[in-house]
C-alpha cells in the first residue's frame, strides 16, 4: 500500500556486522545474512527521527550477493587490556529501503507536534542531505552512506532466486515508549521472527505482528519537559552547528 509520509532510500557501504546474538557469548561476532529489522530502523531513525513518532520498515531490497569477510580483532576486556577475537563481515553490501512513519500514541505529552507533512517534509530534506547523524551498517566501525532511490529501479543479484530462507532471526526490540500491549508496557521486549526473502525483496511484518516475544527488563518511559528540551529547538534549526536545516 502507497503512503504519503513514506521514504524510499538505499544504504551501502564497505561492510556491514549485524550481529546474531548467539554468537557473542564466546566473545566472536558474526553477523546475519540480512540486516534485521531493527538495525534499519536504527538507519532510518538516523536520516530524521523525533519521539512524536515511530519509524515502521515496510521492506528492504538486497541489491549485492551476500558475502563475508572474516577478520582478526582486538577488543579490549572489561578487566584491561585486550583480547583476541574473530569478526566476521558482510562485504560490499547495499540495500534499498522503503520505511513509513506512525504516530507514537504513548506520546500525549507531544500531540502538538503531530505535524505529518512537517515530518514528511524535513526527513525527505535529511535524506538528500545523506542523513542528520552518522550512519552505521550494526556497528561503529561500518561507516555507511545513504541517498534518496526507488526501492525497485536498477538489477538486483536475487530477483529471480524466489523464496530463500533466513531461519528465526531478531526481528527488534520494543521498548518501553513504543510498546502497545498491556503487558510490555514499562518493560523492554525482544521479537523474533521467520525471516525470508523473495525475489531478492525482505517485508518485514509490523512489529505488533511478531508472534515469537519475550519481555527481557522492566523500563521507565522517557519523559520530557521543558528541562530534557533544553537545545532541542537549536538543534532543529541548525543552530548548534551553523546550519540552516530549512534551506
Amino acid at each position: 500500500m502507497e503512503r504519503e509520509n513514506a521514504i524510499e532510500y538505499k544504504v551501502y557501504g564497505k561492510y556491514a556486522l549485524f550481529t546474531d546474538p548467539l554468537t557473542k557469548t564466546g566473545g566472536e561476532k558474526l553477523s546475519y545474512q540480512v540486516p534485521t529489522y531493527q538495525a534499519l530502523k536504527g538507519i532510518t531513525e538516523s536520516i530524521y527521527w523525533k519521539p512524536t513518532f515511530t519509524w515502521v520498515i515496510d521492506e528492504c531490497r538486497v541489491m549485492h550477493p551476500i558475502r563475508t569477510e572474516s577478520k582478526g580483532m582486538r577488543p579490549i576486556k572489561y578487566q584491561g587490556g585486550n583480547d583476541l577475537a574473530s569478526y566476521t563481515y558482510l562485504k560490499d553490501v547495499e540495500y534499498r529501503v522503503k520505511a513509513h512513519f506512525v504516530w507514537n500514541e504513548n506520546r500525549l505529552d507531544l500531540v502538538n507536534d503531530r505535524n505529518e507533512n512537517k515530518h514528511y517534509q524535513i526527513a525527505k530534506r535529511m535524506l538528500e542531505r545523506g542523513g542528520r547523524r552518522d550512519i552505521f551498517l550494526g556497528t561503529r566501525e561500518c561507516q555507511g552512506y545513504v541517498e534518496p532511490c526507488t526501492v525497485m529501479e536498477g538489477e538486483g543479484f536475487y530477483d529471480n532466486d524466489g523464496n530463500i530462507s533466513f531461519g528465526i532471526m531478531v526481528h527488534g526490540i520494543t521498548y518501553s515508549d513504543e510498546a502497545v500491549r498491556e503487558n510490555e508496557k514499562k518493560h523492554m521486549t525482544i521479537r523474533l521472527w521467520n525471516a525470508y526473502m523473495k525475489d531478492g525483496v525482505i517485508r518485514f511484518p509490523e512489529p505488533e505482528e511478531c508472534q515469537i516475544r519475550k519481555v527481557v527488563a522492566e523500563m521507565e518511559m522517557k519523559t520530557f519537559d521543558e528541562k530534557n528540551f533544553c537545545g532541542i529547538r537549536e538543534f532543529e534549526r541548525g543552530n548548534l552547528f551553523g546550519l540552516d536545516t530549512n534551506a
